[in-house]
């Protein structure tokens, strides 16, 4: 066991341990190549591969929301594998290699090398995305003061990942094409993948994040160590990932029960149906004050399924507004994709001073109130982007300020909701199933995107016009918009008026 000492020992910069900024920086890298395709990802479905057909909105649409979905499940059992065989470094080294050749096979232009691109990013992330930020969590022991502003510090990695990325890649995709962004997002994550290394040669982690043990890795199946069968086993899922994002057409036809449901929407309403089905067990074995908290983290995990839905609508439906009926001068519709980070830079520090401020006061609002709070400026931001049609002009163009706002009044919403779920998951959830709560929180994002893929598909525009726009589509996208801001309110005040009650089941945890 490290003592406190010991930790102190460890090289130190500007009070932290020397190692967390070098995960910082392989994080901003590696998001910068997350969001920096993200930020092409359905400009280019729209305008590239899908250009010949009348319902491409809706094609760009499903695929968006199985791509989503699966990036965020893969992390569940990329984390697991982690956990049991390959440890954090030889897994964020396994990720970070199939998500760099991922965006690289992105810039080559065929269909068949873009959906294999997409695979090999889902399961690339999921064996990345949960070891880095448990590897942060590594380095500081048990009950470290330091430990949140660490987080604030990675956090922030992130955030300027987001905000920078979606300018260089959709400039360079405006100005020399699609695949030179997609490109950039490729040297991102190897730039990334060299920080994560060079930490490794200087020493600066310990013994951190390494495998479980060498037995482990040398244990072998099928003749083939562990070590090897691993990273074989996913090379060669990204194939049958990509035939799942491929398979984005509806099974059935209309009128029967699968006439809007593709292959990935079907598996993820059954894994929802197995974890429902698992925690309605878990209730009735539990005590009477696990069920009233494991009935709050089960509240707490839809409420943040709700906001993120949304959320997430900015990498898709509200890219295509941006590009096809708001007034852009100084960035484009790429680059609109960097609003959300701008936001969330800017504000992050004086809200949590407002927070510490109205702890000392005693007038911090406990969770319930944060999130529907966080709701309520959700549903706000989109009333904002439907109020947005009385100001168009006559080409059916909106001014940029409307956007501008929407994005703020969101990045505010995501700042009271986010920092405080997980760890009240952790708080509320029995210490003996608390893994599987954590993974039912990460899935929470995966179906969220099946709330992207459904509100996508309502609003796509069906036309054999290529650069439709402008008066064609503002109404379809006001519309929605207004319909959005509608079940976000009423979410909220379901939440805020249930607060009390909310409370009383969270007990001694705030």
């Amino acid at each position: 066991m490290e003592t406190r000492s010991e930790f102190m020992e460890e090289k130190q910069l500007f009070g932290h341990p020397k190692g967390l900024f070098y995960l910082f920086f392989a994080e901003l890298w590696e998001r910068f190549s997350f969001y920096g395709m993200r930020a092409l990802l359905t400009l280019y479905m729209v305008n590239v591969i899908f250009e010949a057909l009348v319902e491409r909105d809706y094609a760009a649409a499903a695929v968006y929301s199985s791509y989503g979905s699966l990036v965020y499940a893969s992390t569940v059992i990329g984390g697991r594998v982690s956990d049991t065989i390959l440890g954090m470094r030889r897994s964020i080294f396994l990720g970070g290699i199939l998500m760099a050749i991922g965006h690289f096979v992105l810039a080559v232009e065929h269909n068949v090398a873009f959906y294999l691109a997409l695979a090999l990013i889902v399961v690339g992330n999921g064996f990345f995305k949960p070891n880095i930020s448990t590897f942060v969590g590594s380095l500081y022991k048990e009950g470290d003061p330091r430990k949140d502003s660490g987080f604030v510090i990675f956090y922030m990695g992130i955030n300027i990942g987001g905000f920078v990325a979606p300018l260089l890649c959709g400039w360079l995709g405006r100005e020399f094409g699609w695949h030179y962004g997609f490109g950039l997002a490729g040297i991102g994550m190897l730039t990334g993948l060299i920080f994560f290394w060079s930490g490794i040669k200087k020493n600066v982690f310990g013994d951190r994040g390494k495998a479980p043990s060498q037995q482990v890795l040398d244990k072998r199946l099928a003749g083939i160590p562990q070590k090897t069968m691993v990273p074989l086993i996913a090379a060669l899922s990204a194939p049958v990932v990509a035939l799942l994002l491929a398979s984005y057409r509806p099974l059935g036809e209309s009128g029967s029960f699968f006439e809007d449901q593709n292959i990935v929407n079907i598996i993820f309403k059954g894994i929802a149906f197995f974890i429902l089905g698992y925690l309605g067990y878990i209730m009735y074995k539990a005590t009477l004050d696990e069920r009233k908290k494991l009935f709050m983290a089960v509240l707490i995990t839809l409420f943040m399924t709700i906001f993120w839905g949304f959320h997430e609508l900015s990498g898709s439906v509200i890219t295509l507004f941006a590009d096809r009926n708001v007034n852009l001068s100084v960035i484009d519709a790429a680059q609109t994709n960097a609003l959300n980070s701008m936001w969330i830079i800017i504000l992050s520090i004086p809200i949590s001073m407002l927070f510490t401020w109205l702890s000392k006061k005693n007038l911090n609002p406990r969770t319930p109130y944060k999130f529907g709070l966080g709701l309520a400026f959700a549903g706000i931001s989109f009333y904002i982007l439907a109020m947005s049609g009385g100001s168009a002009d006559e080409n059916g163009m909106v001014p940029f300020s409307y956007l501008l706002i929407m994005y703020f009044l969101i990045s505010v919403g995501e700042l009271f909701m986010s920092p405080v779920g997980l760890s009240k998951i952790t708080d509320l959830s029995p210490k003996r199933i608390v893994a599987f709560m954590m993974g039912v929180w990460f899935l929470s994002s995966a179906f969220a995107f099946q709330v992207v893929g459904f509100i996508g598909k309502q609003l796509a525009i069906e036309s054999d016009d290529p650069d439709v726009r402008g008066l064609q589509t503002l109404d379809t996208y006001t519309g929605g918009f207004e319909l959005i801001a509608q079940y976000a309110l009423g979410a909220a005040v379901i939440v805020l008026v249930t607060a009390p009650l909310m409370k009383r089941l969270m007990g001694n945890v705030h």
